[in-house]
């Protein structure tokens, strides 16, 4: 397709999917960087107890020591302020994902967002989204329209990661200590010795981590990924992303480009087993679904639920990308 054409027409569904989760991931980034300077949520390190809404959120131990409440009343603080909270948020996290996957990650976590930012100023530098991978993915994209390398971007791609480790890093600090200080410290150059410190040590680390290996920390280094994950595997009828593989000979016109889209460098028409990082981002499913735009049969990656997902989860891995390499339909073999 030459420049001057229009893209596609965008299929509605998957696209207003995508501006959906566009919306989530804004918000809650905003909320990340927001929380602490709103006392919203944080931990006050001086005061040794987090600010929740404004007010403190206190086990009543100081007032206990200082035999200002029973002991009785103590007991019920622990039960009711810290291990019920906990249990209760734990459990929420672990059904959702047990259901959903790591929805977290693809929906609302900060860093991912950081992720597929980097990941896509990069391929404009380098034709890649990673710098470890070998191929460059094609310059047009599933929607028709053409995405050209030029090394220029790399003017974007550096700024981008040591500003978006910056910004971690000082909320992270604003979480444990008085946000507004270390803010005017920071305008004013009034930081204490130690948090200066931090702030050099951590931008840097987390710029590498951003350039580098933003993809392997969240594959397999983020623990609240690793149990969103370990949660999602213990259900064989959660939400997945499936592959209708009896019409796989219908990909071979395609340039893998839902491989291309995924920001977690995963293959989507794997079997489940495969895609333990999946963070459900349906951004395979958007490829899919541009390519397949004219298909009366629809696009062939769908999100599956219940009964569907348990077929997809029992495909045999061997046999699943026997049926990949040839393009031919896979005949689902279950696994006792």
């Amino acid at each position: 397709m030459s420049r001057d054409q229009p893209p596609f027409a965008p299929p509605p569904s998957t696209v207003q999917v995508q501006r959906l989760r566009r919306l989530t991931q804004a918000g809650f980034f905003l909320i990340f960087v927001f929380a602490p300077l709103l006392n919203l949520f944080r931990f006050d390190l001086d005061a040794g107890h987090f600010i929740v809404l404004g007010m403190p959120w206190t086990l009543g131990i100081d007032d206990f020591t200082a035999h200002r409440i029973s002991g009785a009343h103590l007991a019920l603080n622990l039960l009711l302020r810290g291990a019920l909270p906990i249990v209760l948020g734990v459990l929420a996290v672990l059904y959702i994902s047990w259901r959903y996957g790591r929805i977290y990650c693809g929906w609302l976590c900060p860093h991912f967002s950081v992720v597929e930012t980097i990941n896509q100023t990069m391929r404009r530098a380098i034709g890649r989204q990673s710098v470890w991978e070998k191929q460059p993915q094609p310059a047009r994209n599933p929607d028709g329209t053409v995405t050209e390398r030029d090394a220029i971007w790399w003017l974007a791609v550096l700024p981008l990661a040591v500003g978006f480790a910056f910004l971690w890093v000082i909320s992270f600090m604003s979480y444990v200590w008085a946000p507004w200080p270390i803010w005017h410290g920071l305008f004013h150059g009034g930081l204490p010795r130690f948090q200066q410190i931090i702030l050099t040590v951590g931008t840097l680390a987390f710029s590498l981590e951003f350039l580098f290996a933003r993809h392997l920390f969240c594959r397999f280094a983020c623990a609240a990924g690793l149990f969103q994950s370990l949660a999602w595997m213990g259900n064989r009828k959660a939400m997945v992303v499936g592959f209708e593989r009896g019409r796989a000979p219908e990909c071979a016109g395609c340039e893998s480009e839902c491989d291309n889209a995924c920001p977690m460098r995963l293959k989507p028409r794997n079997v489940k087993r495969m895609m333990f990082s999946c963070v459900q981002c349906g951004q395979c499913l958007n490829a899919c679904a541009h390519v397949h735009k004219d298909n009366p049969d629809g696009p062939l990656l769908h999100w599956v639920h219940e009964d569907r997902a348990g077929d997809e989860a029992s495909f045999n891995t061997r046999t699943a990308k026997q049926g990949e390499r040839n393009r031919i339909p896979v005949t689902p073999v279950r696994e006792d």
